[in-house]
């Protein structure tokens, strides 16, 4: 009886997938701003209705691995070696995504063009702003879990403020140094350098709590 499902799932995922590489398609050729929503599903070969059923917002159709990437952050918390402290944790997972080559640390000529593609549109700045803060607080929940604290424990709040901070520096850095040497490993040591100097001012601002 779960073979049906199993296959109505990877066929709504597989729908689901069509429809985000046909978007981003468009949306890096053309810009995002510049594609509606009749021609992505046309260009996917689904109604209007089956986009809006996958994607509510347009937008989500960009920022479409948001989810993904949040559950790699709480599943690092949620496995964490209980004698490494949580803001440790993060740093070495952004070592470990780098190594892994994981798309959400990716720099090269197709970040590149995704990159400019956000800063072409207030919609999309916007959305990644929006984006930063609820990550902020998926984060800030899921390092108080990680310790038995309430999710809306003020030392968690702050530490994952500033790790979004520091993250989000980290990416700017990684970027501009792509841009300006086409160069994917000196990228990727721009990015770790920030995170690495980010956690030392991590530990010392939350030296006293179980989070450092």
């Amino acid at each position: 009886m779960s073979t049906p499902t199993d296959l109505r799932s990877r066929k709504r995922l597989a729908t689901r997938q069509g429809i985000s590489d046909a978007a981003t398609r468009l949306f890096l050729a053309r810009g995002f701003d510049n594609v509606t929503v009749d021609e992505i599903a046309a260009a996917a070969d689904v109604g209007r209705m089956t986009v809006f059923n996958h994607f509510p917002r347009k937008e989500d159709m960009f920022f479409d691995r948001d989810e993904e990437g949040r559950e790699v952050l709480r599943d690092a918390l949620r496995q964490r070696d209980p004698g490494v402290p949580p803001l440790e944790t993060l740093r070495l997972l952004a070592h470990r995504l780098v190594a892994e080559q994981r798309p959400y640390v990716e720099f090269s000529e197709r970040s590149r063009g995704f990159i400019e593609t956000v800063e072409a549109s207030e919609t999309l700045k916007a959305r990644a702003r929006a984006l930063r803060d609820e990550i902020a607080r998926d984060v800030a929940a899921a390092l108080a879990g990680c310790i038995g604290r309430e999710t809306d424990d003020a030392d968690a709040r702050f530490a994952a403020g500033l790790l979004l901070a520091t993250w989000s520096m980290a990416f700017v850095e990684a970027h501009r140094t792509f841009r300006q040497g086409r160069d994917t490993q000196a990228a990727q040591a721009a990015f770790l350098a920030v995170v690495d100097k980010g956690a030392l001012g991590l530990k010392a601002a939350m030296a006293g709590t179980p989070y450092a």
